[in-house]
């Protein structure tokens, strides 16, 4: 089969041919029809990962879209999204004209929401849906921060965030393109990322009305620390990464005085009922166009490209490749 196959951690991968999956009992091998190129992907590939170094060749990907080949517990050409550990263990991954995964792994869905668009999501989408809905306990009418809302995790939690009935959504980006795409995404309104704590702090409350219920945050440092000061009564700042750093300061007053909490978020958590219910329903809301991550499909021979394009940070969309 014709792959991205990776021969040197800190590379990118090429394009070339590859041993196709083999079947194997307690697995599903999936004829691949779309996947992204994800911060996981690079981070995986590196060499540098706190997963260690990658066994050789191997093709990336943590995840995609595609209909079942074989299984024991789906029919052929069922649709499905499937999760890989390609890069933190041992096998190959998505991007690829075909992969092979745990059964317990792949998940039905509907033939309504384009391959693209369901792989843009992936696990973004899972995300910030489980952290509003299970980490962050968002109820109808509670106002939401979305920390680095321009990158897929921040649009899918401002989208989530509208459809899980909050009453006010702001976003926060840095650049004027992330800004445009938080907006597209829903948000009520748009902070820029700039200025120090208590400049941004000030900004945040003005645009949230006075104070935050749920804090969704890939980025922590200075924006997670503004954001921790505008916490309402019993509000929540739930952190999903460090983009912007890893150490954040917080108040040990302010968390007291307004009982708020600080909580971690991984997918790495969810078992497997909650992934496929995250996956179900994210689905369900991009196939009616109510949830979506700007993205571009790129066919799969251009891997090389594109895995630069991701890796450099300025190409403001997800990339999904197609075999």
């Amino acid at each position: 089969m014709r792959a991205a196959v990776l021969h040197t951690p800190g590379e990118a991968p090429t394009f070339a041919s590859h041993p196709a999956p083999s079947p194997a009992s307690g697995h599903t091998v999936v004829a691949v029809t779309a996947a992204p190129i994800v911060p996981l992907d690079l981070l995986c590939a590196s060499g540098s990962s706190y997963f260690g170094r990658p066994a050789t060749p191997y093709v990336p990907g943590v995840q995609g879209v595609g209909v079942v080949e074989r299984s024991d517990v789906l029919s052929p050409g069922t649709r499905v999204w499937f999760a890989s550990s390609a890069g933190m263990a041992p096998g190959d991954g998505s991007l690829a004209e075909r992969c092979a995964v745990p059964d317990a792994d792949v998940v039905p869905i509907g033939p309504d929401v384009p391959d693209g668009a369901l792989a843009a999501l992936g696990l973004s989408g899972i995300a910030a849906w489980m952290a509003l809905t299970w980490r962050g306990r968002l109820q109808p009418g509670e106002r939401v921060l979305v920390l680095g809302a321009g990158g897929a995790v921040g649009q899918a939690a401002v989208g989530a965030a509208k459809l899980l009935g909050a009453g006010r959504v702001v976003a926060v980006c840095r650049s004027e393109e992330a800004q445009g795409r938080a907006r597209r995404a829903g948000a009520d309104e748009v902070v820029p990322l700039s200025g120090d704590v208590d400049s941004l702090a000030a900004r945040f409350a003005d645009a949230s009305g006075g104070a935050v219920d749920v804090v969704i945050d890939p980025v922590f440092g200075t924006a997670a620390t503004a954001a921790s000061r505008v916490l309402a009564e019993g509000g929540r700042l739930v952190n999903l990464g460090g983009a912007s750093g890893d150490v954040a300061e917080f108040s040990s007053a302010v968390l007291r005085s307004r009982s708020a909490e600080v909580l971690g978020y991984t997918n790495n958590a969810l078992t497997g009922e909650q992934r496929r219910a995250a996956v179900t329903a994210v689905a369900e809301h991009a196939a009616a166009g109510r949830l979506a991550v700007a993205h571009e499909v790129v066919p799969l021979a251009e891997v090389a490209d594109a895995w630069r394009r991701q890796g450099s940070g300025d190409v403001g969309v997800r990339l999904v490749l197609t075999p």
